[in-house]
């Protein structure tokens, strides 16, 4: 298979995923399958969402994953491990700044065994992170990609995987402003998308 060839079954693959991502956050779709799963939705769709990007990247690695490691200066590979280390340390803050019980699923189940309902939607989460840029683990995730190219795959995955998260970022907020209405329009015309240029953006 060429070189062209591979590389845009690669790309075909993470737009399977991020089609698969967006239909079942889809408000239609999700109406159609919650009541096969109840409260057990969330869960399910993040499993889905493991299981699919993980079998994304496995076949990236199978289709690239034997390119020779490109020649990076030293100045570089300090760059980059850099950005890699800072990416996580924002990803980690940035994925604490939710309730993780309700983020990962688990908390809907346990409120439904208590016969309690718990809403998948979180509150409008603007402390933290999300003072300084409205996309706090997209960011940590953006460092965490580019930091760590050191390949063909590993280039490719960065550049796949940020047009996912740009696009993601677009659908997300416009189910945020057809949520929250005007408070979020404010907060977003505030407070850069994934650069913390500005500082402190939001003091609300």
């Amino acid at each position: 298979m060429s070189f062209l060839a591979l590389h845009l079954l690669y790309a075909a693959l993470w737009l399977s995923f991020g089609l698969g991502h967006s239909l079942l956050a889809d408000a239609r779709i999700k109406a159609r399958l919650k009541p096969f799963f109840r409260a057990g939705y969330r869960l399910a769709y993040n499993l889905f969402a493991v299981l699919h990007v993980a079998l994304v990247i496995g076949v990236g690695w199978w289709l690239l994953g034997d390119g020779a490691a490109f020649d990076r200066a030293p100045a570089l590979r300090v760059l980059q491990g850099t950005a890699s280390l800072l990416g996580a340390g924002v990803f980690i803050v940035a994925l604490f700044g939710y309730d993780l019980g309700r983020f990962a699923g688990t908390a809907q189940l346990r409120a439904s065994a208590q016969g309690k309902f718990l809403d998948d939607e979180e509150p409008l989460r603007l402390g933290g992170l999300h003072r300084y840029v409205r996309h706090p683990i997209y960011a940590g995730a953006f460092l965490l990609l580019w930091g760590r190219i050191e390949d063909e795959f590993s280039l490719a995955t960065a550049v796949w995987a940020s047009l996912y998260l740009w696009i993601g970022a677009r659908f997300e907020e416009r189910r945020l402003i057809a949520r929250f209405g005007e408070v979020y329009a404010r907060y977003r015309s505030s407070v850069p998308e994934f650069v913390p240029w500005k500082g402190r953006a939001w003091a609300e």
